[in-house]
């Protein structure tokens, strides 16, 4: 192994690693008391660790299985300005949307979050009124930009386009009826999982103890009983505070919360199935007069197009599948605007996630996508504190609220909130990260670490190979995944540091780029 591929096994303060995992769970073992311990490490729980640390606390967050591992790698991977709750006259979770927004865009994670443009296309099926209520919407949004303070530089005012320009940004709609397009714009994730990670790191980097693998088996408001799920060795936890995000299950920790999941599932195309496409849609459907199916290109391949608001009946899987309704309802929706269809074998994977709804209806009975987005923060008679709700781009107020809820109840001497200022790990301004020497796709995974990144691949050419032939990822940033990332098997390198595995066939190929990775990462462990 070369000197720089030393150096770059060093862990760096914020560096999720093994050994690290190791020695925090054994100084809890050992009955340390914590401040605060989250469990879930989800978008909410990383953010519950690193709002809770940033304050000066002494944290734990656990996780059953992996960063990110549930509805956080499931999402749209946009950053949404709240428009659709504008619609629907839930006005303070648009507001909160459009704020949290432009922190992400402007502050913490703006090598994460890009502007992404959209076009909603006129046709018959939108009709003039349709058309008016849509551009009426679209200013709507955009004043919501104005009141959240972001600015115009970071997000684009909409416009209407003609036919000519709408066919030129998305060659791939139909030409018959098109009356030209609605333009707008909004915030797009590089990828969420990825946003999770970063949080979780930088918590780290701030004390925080990350540990992954670790399930909850029980918890009280003096901390909780757990397994180490790569031994099986049980321990209690003390904590002075416990903070349950675990999202769509949360009421199997904490009872008397009523949750109505709903699927969201999303199809994986190739980029050359929609050939020419440079901006994502908005595509109405049929009978709903604020709901969407969105187009995404992901600049990598690959676009995906979602999303469904079905509910979940009976128990909630660990990973949820794809219905084939699912897929054929998406493709309809396709095949009512493009000019060429989509067909089922064009689909090369899907992806589905649980949306964590607090039902208020009190019967059961409310359309999934008829209740509110706007999170809640509740204490049990017991004293932990459980958030629900919400979703993944207002994860940091949702953070901040859960973290004032444990320090209120428990009696905590806390600093104030901080994360509405604090970069996220890779974060620096646009001129900053535009400077990087490396390659623009790194520094849109990576920020300020895409250096870094290249170093393995400039002192091993083998590192800079991808891992699939269907996939830019490539293997010098599976080995960073494992030495900095907190990455333990295959399934956290390629279904979660990266997106591989969204792609079945491009997962298979990748697994032995993966192994090698860990066992990479193993022998410089082991030389340390």
């Amino acid at each position: 192994m070369s000197a720089n591929l030393d150096a770059d096994a060093r862990p760096l303060p914020h560096s999720l690693t093994a050994g690290r995992r190791a020695r925090e769970l054994s100084r809890l073992g050992d009955g340390t008391t914590v401040d605060v311990l989250v469990v879930g490490l989800g978008v909410t729980g990383a953010g519950v660790a690193l709002d809770a640390a940033a304050r000066g606390l002494s944290v734990a967050a656990i996780d059953a299985h992996d960063l990110a591992f549930g509805t956080s790698r499931f999402s749209s991977k946009l950053v949404h300005g709240g428009l659709r709750y504008l619609a629907s006259g839930q006005l303070d979770v648009a507001h909160e949307s459009a704020v949290e927004r432009g922190v992400l865009m402007e502050r913490t994670a703006p090598h994460l979050v890009r502007a992404q443009p959209f076009v909603l296309p006129l046709t018959r099926l939108t009709g003039h009124r349709g058309a008016a209520l849509a551009a009426a919407g679209l200013r709507a949004g955009d004043l919501l930009r104005l009141a959240a303070g972001t600015r115009r530089g970071t997000l684009p005012g909409p416009r209407r386009l003609s036919a000519v320009e709408t066919l030129r940004a998305a060659p791939v709609l139909r030409p018959y009826g098109l009356r030209g397009s609605l333009l707008s714009w909004d915030g797009q994730l590089a990828d969420d999982a990825r946003l999770v990670t970063a949080i979780a790191r930088t918590a780290a980097g701030l004390g925080a103890g990350i540990l992954t693998r670790v399930r909850a088996l029980s918890v009280g408001g003096s901390g909780a009983r757990v397994r180490d799920e790569t031994t099986g060795q049980e321990l209690t936890v003390k904590a002075r505070a416990v903070v349950n995000a675990t999202g769509v299950w949360a009421d199997r920790l904490v009872g008397d919360i009523r949750l109505r999941p709903s699927r969201g599932t999303h199809l994986v195309l190739r980029a050359e199935s929609l050939a020419g496409l440079t901006t994502g849609l908005h595509l109405p459907i049929p009978g709903e007069t604020s709901r969407f199916v969105l187009v995404l290109p992901q600049g990598d391949g690959r676009v995906y197009v979602g999303l469904t608001d079905e509910p979940v009946d009976g128990p909630v899987p660990d990973v949820p599948e794809v219905p084939e309704s699912d897929i054929g309802f998406l493709l309809d929706i396709l095949g009512t605007a493009l000019d060429a269809p989509v067909h089922r074998r064009d689909v090369v994977g899907a992806f589905a996630g649980l949306r964590p709804l607090l039902d208020t209806s009190g019967d059961g009975t409310a359309r999934t996508s008829d209740i509110s987005r706007k999170h809640a923060v509740l204490t049990s008679p017991e004293g932990v504190v459980t958030v629900v709700g919400g979703k993944l781009t207002t994860y940091r107020r949702m953070a901040q609220d859960a973290v004032d809820a444990a320090v209120a109840a428990r009696g905590l001497t806390a600093g104030p909130c901080r994360t509405t200022r604090l970069p996220l790990v890779g974060a620096a301004s646009p001129v900053t990260l535009a400077g990087l020497p490396a390659p623009r796709r790194l520094v849109a995974r990576y920020g300020t670490e895409a250096p870094a990144i290249r170093a393995l691949g400039d002192a091993d050419p083998s590192l800079r190979e991808p891992v699939a032939s269907g996939s830019d990822v490539t293997r010098a940033e599976l080995l960073w995944a494992v030495r900095h990332e907190g990455a333990l098997d295959e399934a956290d390198l390629l279904d979660r540091r990266t997106r591989v595995g969204l792609v079945p066939a491009d997962r298979a190929e990748a697994l032995s780029a993966a192994r090698e990775a860990l066992a990479a990462g193993a022998e410089s462990r082991a030389g340390a």
